[in-house]
């Protein structure tokens, strides 16, 4: 028998933080960069010690699941075989042509292109980017959204090829097939182009990340920035830009988790001024779309949660007087019905509602307002729409899907009510909806509140506490884990293991409030709620302690930190996905690039002290003490600007430290990439073989 590996032991570098009146030693602060703001531009920059140590953790961690390998590569392959790799998606008319993207057999990355409206696929194509050839010599290739000009002569696209979040802006000329650097080099990503085919608006990035200057210049032949547009003031607000569907209206919004605040230029007004719609006030978002009529051409609709609208409601305004002194109730809040969002076309009004954890699907008529409502009898499924280039259309997409359901697509003429199957998401090694089981179940919070769960497991399996079981949880930001169909997933049900979704407050699936009562002051309920729905899970039968093995991703890896600390008896392992672990260093840290924005979501221990004292309690990395953890398999990229990979190399170097149980702490950093880990579609299944295998490997299924 083989020996194994030995676990990298981090120094221990003490540091002694003083903040309100309080005192905290962090013994791996050495972890943290100081150059980080360089690191993420350039991961080669990282400082050696610090390389040295995270090369360490990899090759432990490669060492601990050698065994797994093997594993690992036919996951890979099952997931493969699942794949349609020359899939394509629908195509979406725009004036003379159907755009689409698709991927040829093989390829990583989507080849985004053209053909004449109607034509039969694959004749008379224009290809606009190639990104499989574009990513060649990259070891980390990102375009984060391509967009074409009305005229239909430009392509614009951003580039990361970090994994940073900070674009260079590229811009093709479809007639020459001349592709141009724009020069614009620290963009978000984030752009829109004017219906005048000329112009492009962009949102800059500044050295600590932050998205706060919006800039305005001519798509060609200009080199520098252009104009200023708009220059954020609050560190703390998100920039967001867009154009509405009718293409009458460039819109600015600024917001965080907690307000919003919307300008607009009207490109029918000669003087294209920045007008403010409505002052931020702290507690109140909203959100503004253009939808004409033809007694109200400047009719605008507005989604908000004013006026104690916890679950959102729709009003009416005008652009003449867009404030909110002027807006009257179209939809009225109706609690536990969440309005999700809306998109406007020339004569209807389309919006997606979400009750229980289920969506519907609601079209208003710009007429009388008659309303169609659009749902399905799944016990748990997901619906959508997809939203196409034009505006004068009868036409929307609908979408459909559920645990043991492949995604389908619909074509649905809203004037007939007419439903068109257009595409099935296809599985080449096969899939029977019928081997498979899905259910919805609830957990008792020990408050009264009722947490859903979905499941989805082998037809047949035995509910007798045998059967290991994978607990996914996020519950942050008012995100809902919608239970959709994924073909990953099988790899684990087909061995045996139930898969469930814990649908905890902090996320939306009930509705805002359901996410106001999991955030702030109310956090903890996200993790005894997720506690809540494991030990219902091991009572109804469908698993046992110490058979669950617990996975959440980013803010859901804080989730991972906090129950692994509250109840590591229930869990066999833990699986921390780029985990924001260390709450109260990253949110005492004005520099970093979300914490400002943050703050409403999590408080601010800078300036409260109960903030402070709250976010001590709960912060995973703080809360680590002697007891006997389950395996953990902590993930993280060298250039994540959301998580920095400092978080989870801290909470595998204190977790080693600290437990008792001879249960291993693993750590693996991707040196080549960020927040999403791999940009290729089959490197990124690398990554979930990693995870899936460390699950089964926690189970003794490996």
């Amino acid at each position: 028998m083989s020996k194994l590996p030995t676990p990298p032991v981090a120094e221990k570098r003490p540091v002694v933080i003083s903040q309100l009146g309080r005192q905290r030693t962090d013994d791996y602060a050495w972890l943290k960069d100081e150059n980080w703001q360089k690191l993420l531009r350039d991961p080669s920059l990282v400082r050696p010690d610090i390389r040295a140590h995270l090369e360490a953790e990899n090759a432990y961690t490669k060492g601990m699941l050698a065994g797994t390998e093997a594993l690992q590569e036919t996951i890979v392959s099952e997931i493969r075989g699942r794949m349609k790799e020359d899939d394509s998606s629908l195509p979406s008319p725009d004036g003379p042509y159907d755009y689409y993207a698709r991927y040829e057999t093989g390829g990583q990355h989507p080849i985004y292109a053209r053909r004449p409206r109607g034509g039969a696929e694959g004749v008379d194509e224009t290809v606009l980017l190639n990104v499989d050839e574009l990513a060649k010599g990259h070891a980390y290739y990102d375009v984060g959204a391509v967009q074409h000009t009305d005229d239909h002569n430009l392509v614009v696209y951003a580039v990361d090829s970090q994994g940073s979040e900070v674009f260079e802006l590229f811009v093709k000329n479809l007639t020459t097939g001349e592709t141009v650097s724009t020069g614009v080099t620290s963009s978000t990503g984030a752009f829109t182009l004017h219906p005048d085919s000329k112009t492009l608006f962009w949102i800059w990035r500044d050295d600590n990340g932050r998205p706060s200057k919006v800039f305005r210049r001519p798509i060609v032949g200009h080199k520098g920035p252009g104009s200023l547009v708009h220059d954020e003031a609050d560190d703390g607000m998100f920039l967001s830009i867009g154009v509405t569907s009718s293409r009458r209206l460039i819109v600015l919004s600024a917001s965080n988790h907690d307000s919003s605040e919307v300008r607009f230029i009207d490109i029918e007004d000669p003087n294209a001024t920045l007008r403010l719609v409505e002052p931020r006030t702290p507690g109140v978002r909203y959100s503004v779309d253009h939808w004409p009529s033809a007694e109200q051409p400047g009719r605008v609709v507005i989604h908000t949660d004013a006026d104690g609208a916890i679950d959102f409601k729709l009003c009416l305004a005008d652009l003449a007087e867009p404030g909110r002194a002027h807006w009257t109730d179209l939809v009225p809040h109706t609690p536990g019905r969440f309005l999700v969002g809306t998109d406007a076309f020339a004569h209807y009004l389309v919006r997606l509602e979400r009750v229980n954890a289920n969506n519907r699907i609601v079209i208003m008529k710009a007429d009388d307002l008659l309303e169609t409502v659009i749902d399905f009898d799944e016990p748990a499924y997901v619906a959508g729409f997809e939203s196409g280039y034009e505006f004068d259309t009868t036409k929307i997409r609908l979408t459909y899907q559920s645990p043991t359901t492949p995604k389908s697509w619909y074509d649905y003429d809203m004037a007939t009510g007419d439903r068109t199957l257009v595409k099935t998401q296809i599985v080449p090694s096969g899939h029977d909806p019928k081997r498979y089981e899905a259910r919805r179940l609830f957990a008792t919070a020990s408050d009264g509140a009722e947490a859903p769960i979905t499941l989805l497991m082998k037809a047949g399996t035995k509910l007798d506490g045998t059967a290991p079981l994978l607990l996914y949880g996020y519950g942050s930001y008012g995100i809902s884990i919608d239970p959709g169909f994924s073909i990953s997933r099988l790899s684990l049900v087909d061995r045996g293991v139930i898969f469930a979704i814990a649908h905890i407050r902090g996320g939306s699936e009930k509705g805002w409030g359901w996410f106001l009562d999991g955030r702030g002051e109310k956090k903890t309920n996200t993790f005894t709620d997720f506690v809540a729905c494991a030990e219902t899970l091991i009572a109804g039968g469908y698993s046992s302690a110490g058979k669950i093995v617990a996975m959440g991703g980013s803010a859901g890896g804080m989730l991972m930190g906090a129950v692994a600390n509250l109840r590591p008896d229930l869990f066999a392992g833990i699986i921390g996905q780029v985990p924001f672990v260390d709450v109260l260093n990253t949110m005492s840290d004005a520099s970093l690039p979300l914490t400002p924005p943050e703050w409403p979501e999590w408080g601010n221990p800078l300036e409260s002290e109960s903030d402070y004292d709250r976010i001590a309690a709960y912060s995973p990395y703080d809360n680590i003490t002697a007891r006997p953890y389950p395996a953990v398999l902590a993930t993280g990229g060298l250039s994540d600007p959301r998580v920095t990979y400092w978080e989870p190399a801290k909470w595998a170097a204190k977790l080693r430290e600290y437990t008792t149980s001879d249960r291993p702490i693993l750590l693996k950093i991707n040196m080549d990439a960020g927040h999403a880990g791999a940009a290729g579609r089959f490197d990124g299944l690398k990554e979930v073989a990693l995870d899936y295998a460390f699950a089964l490997w926690a189970f003794g299924l490996a």
